[in-house]
Parts: C-alpha cells; structure tokens; sequence
C-alpha cells in the first residue's frame, strides 16, 4: 500500500511540476517585442527590427474593453498576412508613428507636400515624443565645390540647403493636426543668380530669365498645416492648407526622393515634373482608400518672385489632381494633372496644362543598406510652344558608409527656354545628363552623418547648340560634403526618443 501511495505522490508532483513549466512557458509566450518605428513588427524575443535596424521594445499588454477592438493598421496589416497587432496597449506608440499629413498613413509613407514615398523608404531624422505628440526634424546641407565647363559654365563654392519640420497632435484614436514647416539658406549661400547648373532653366533674376543655372529656393519653402480624419479601417481623409506649401502635382520633390537624397543638383526637367513645390497658396483635399489616395487642390499658378525672403500674394487660380497607389511596401506610383496660370512673371499671359508620372521603388537590404530608383516623366503643354517632355532615371544604393548613385535625364527645351537668340526661339531641341556620384560617410549613425563626396556629369545637346555652347564635350564636376541627421532608429536617434519621453513621464 505504502508503495503505491508513493507512486501516485511522485506522479501528482511531476505532473505539477510539468503544469508549472509549462504555465512558465505560456507566460513568457504572451511576451512580445516591437518596433517604435515599425509597429507591425513584432517577435516574440528581442532583437532588431529588420527593417531599421532599431532595438526592439516589450509589447506593453493591458486590459481591453473589447478583445477584438483593433486599429486601422493592425486591420490592414491582417488583410496582408502581416503580424496582428491590438489598439490599446499599443496607442501611443503606434500613433507617435504616423505620418502628419494623415493619420492613417505610416509616416514613412510621408514625402513632400501631400506626396508618396513607398512604406519601406528608410528616414534620416530626429524624432522627438512630447506625449501623444510628435515632432521630426530632418533636413541636409551640401557644401562644395563645383565646376561645369562650356562657354555657359561656371565654377564655384556654394551649399545648398534645407531643413524641415513635421508636427503632429491627435485628437484621440481617429483625428489628427498636423503641421510642417521648410526654411532654405539658399538665399544667402545661392545668391540670387542660383549655382551652374547645364541646360538647366525657370524663373528669372534681375528680370532676366535664368539659363544654365538652378535658381535658389525662397527663405520659407512650406508653411503648412492638415486636418486628418479616419472613418474606417481602411477609409480616411484630410485637408492640407500652405503658404506656400506643395500642391497635388507631380512626384515627390527631387531632394525628398529616396533615389536623389544624395545628389546635391536639381533635375534638369524640375520645371516639367516638380516644380510646384514651393507655391504660395495651396489648398488640397484627399480621400484615402487602403493604399490608394485621390487629392484636388486649388494653388496660385505664378512661381517664387526673385526675393526669396517674402511672402507672395496667393491667387488660387490653378488647380490639379494627382491618383496614387503604394501596392506594396516597396512601391509608390502617381499620375497626375495640372493646369497652371502665368507660371513665370516674364510672361504672365503664358499657360501651361502639365501631366506626370513616376514609379518609386524601394528595396531594404538590410539593417543599415538600401536600394531605391525612380522614373518619372513630365510633360508641359504650353500656350505658343505646345507639347515637350522630360524623362528621368535615378537610382541610389547605400551600403553601412558608402553610397553610389546614378541620374539619367532628357528633356525637350525651346530656344526660348534655354535664352538663344530670336531665330531659334521656336526651336525645341533635346538636351540630356548622364550623372554618376559617390558618397564615403566619415560619421555614420552616430545623430549626424558626415560623408565626403564626389560626382561627375557628362552632357548631350544636339550640333546646333554648339553655336552657344562650344565644340567641347559638355560636362561638370564637383566635391561635396553631405550633412543630414543618421537614419532612424540608429543609437543617437534612439536616444532622443527616450529622453523626450521620459520626461513627459
């Protein structure tokens, strides 16, 4: 008897022992880690986040009114067979994240203007938390020394410039303010003349059309304000205000494109694809379904006058609309239309009907390496000249501390356009740029990276442009440095994030 009462005390305690490991188990099973930047991660151990590298944190668990109460994209992320992931106990960081322009949006879909960028862009950026709200700064300065040859070339030492501010408040789980602000010392470091440039064209200085120079960005570049509302999982909708802010146009701004952030030139077909970047007065509205967005806005078609320190008078006489869709993480696509009113103050009775497109592509590589290339095309229909095209290819490959990138472009541009002489007014012809740049950072993830550069840019016009160019080989080169704040989620940023936080605790 004694011996079975033994048996049956030593199976109860491995049996209890089992049901305790295994209650063990289940609780450290419940634990999981995300990512600050990147909510829709999460592990079940901790790590890095594999798409920026940023230390993962504890999944904070806490009690739900309804277990099946979930946020719009946790909902999403479900319909694409991404990691489930619960409102609550994830609010505040998940809605730190957000882009400012549109709360349903990540805000590493967040361009310029009201633009796309793919969900998988990396960010260069501080991020600083002030409870629910949130504040990001990023921005670049490439100061150099650049040379283009040909009798229209030029040499000099100049840094173009600019810095930028995202804000966002919300107002619970579904409504949103946000607002922006981008400043330029290109004035000062630019002049009024802007820096040499070949072939490239728009606006004026002394009342003077500009030629074979890129013309320097005003003071303010966006002052701009939203309102973002979500009715749905999947359905939202916002209203942006700016003066000057960007309109539903083009793609994003070259110096906010993934492919270009490393090149310090503005594209020669600027003034057929995203130009309107800086305009004073703009008023967009969107309607936003899952990863499709349609946007109207109404803006003043006249481009910045030649004091890059003032405010212009807003007209609101030119109108546009722009359809995109991100459909993939790693993808964003746009077409889009404008009509603008007496874009150059030299010719105020000029208009122009504008049509665009472009594809964004995205590939991370890994923690701290990135592959991004865009096309776009953009064409102007103009009042007296009629229709002429631009096409562009860029591509930008980061590897941990070096980077090479690559520009191809060819635009159709008038005699008028490029300030021949009057016989060759009427003549469009077709000029191009082939671009290959390298960049080594010296300070690499540590807030600032610092990277030494270099590129060198051949370029084509077609024989009767030797006339006002030279027989030579057209051509530039420049040595730069390259100033912006490291990517996201590296150690230094990481710091900022917490220390911000912790203080509002």
């Amino acid at each position: 008897m004694g011996k079975h009462i033994l048996i049956l005390i030593s199976a109860l305690a491995l049996g209890t022992s089992s049901a305790v490991a295994q209650g063990h188990e289940h609780e450290e099973a419940k634990q999981k880690y995300t990512c600050v930047m990147h909510p829709e991660v999460v592990m079940d151990h901790p790590g890095t986040c594999p798409k920026c590298g940023m230390k993962l944190v504890p999944q904070k668990e806490e009690k739900r009114k309804s277990p099946m109460k979930i946020d719009n994209h946790s909902m999403h992320a479900m319909k694409h067979g991404e990691h489930e992931q619960e409102a609550h106990g994830e609010h505040k960081m998940q809605m730190s994240m957000q882009s400012s322009v549109d709360i349903a949006d990540p805000m590493s879909r967040e361009s310029s203007g009201t633009s796309w960028v793919p969900d998988s862009t990396p960010m260069y950026g501080k991020m600083f938390m002030f409870g629910d709200d949130m504040l990001m700064l990023h921005g670049a300065i490439f100061p150099r020394y650049t040379n283009v040859s040909s009798r229209r070339g030029d040499d000099r030492i100049d840094a173009p410039n600019w810095i930028m501010g995202m804000y966002s408040h919300p107002f619970g789980e579904s409504a949103q303010l946000g607002g922006r602000l981008m400043m330029s010392l290109d004035p000062l470091t630019e002049g009024g003349r802007g820096y040499p440039l070949l072939f490239q064209t728009g606006e004026s200085w002394h009342d003077q059309p500009l030629h074979d120079r890129q013309h320097p960005h005003d003071l303010f570049d966006e002052l701009s304000m939203s309102l973002s509302q979500k009715f749905d999982y999947d359905l939202s909708a916002y209203i942006y205000f700016g003066y000057p802010g960007e309109p539903a146009l083009g793609p994003p701004t070259f110096m906010h494109r993934p492919s270009a952030m490393d090149d310090p030139d503005a594209p020669l077909g600027h003034h057929w694809q995203d130009s309107t970047h800086v305009t004073f007065g703009v008023a967009t509205a969107s309607l936003a379904w899952r990863n499709v967005k349609i946007e109207g806005s109404i803006f003043t078609g006249r481009e910045p006058d030649e004091d890059r320190y003032n405010f212009d008078q807003p007209d609101f006489d030119s109108y546009s609309g722009r359809l995109s869709w991100n459909p993939t993480r790693n993808l964003a696509l746009q077409v889009s239309y404008g009509y603008i009113k007496s874009p150059e103050a030299l010719e105020p009775d000029l208009k122009r009907h504008r049509t665009t497109a472009s594809v964004i592509y995205n590939l991370p590589l890994g923690r701290d390496s990135n592959w991004s290339t865009s096309f776009v095309w953009g064409q102007n229909n103009d009042t007296g000249e009629g229709k002429t095209q631009s096409f562009l290819v860029e591509s930008d490959y980061q590897r941990g501390r070096n980077t090479v990138y690559f520009r191809w472009e060819h635009v159709e541009k008038s005699g008028e356009e490029l300030v021949l002489d009057s016989a060759a007014d009427t003549r469009v012809f077709p000029v191009g740029a082939y671009t290959l740049g390298y960049v080594r950072d010296l300070s690499h993830g540590n807030g600032i990276d610092i990277g030494l550069g270099t590129q060198f840019t051949i370029n084509n016009r077609p024989d009767p442009l030797d006339r006002y160019y030279g027989d030579d080989l057209g051509y530039a080169f420049e040595f730069f440095l390259r100033i912006r704040p490291s990517l996201h989620g590296h150690a230094g940023h990481d710091h900022s994030i917490h220390a911000v936080a912790g203080m509002q605790k």
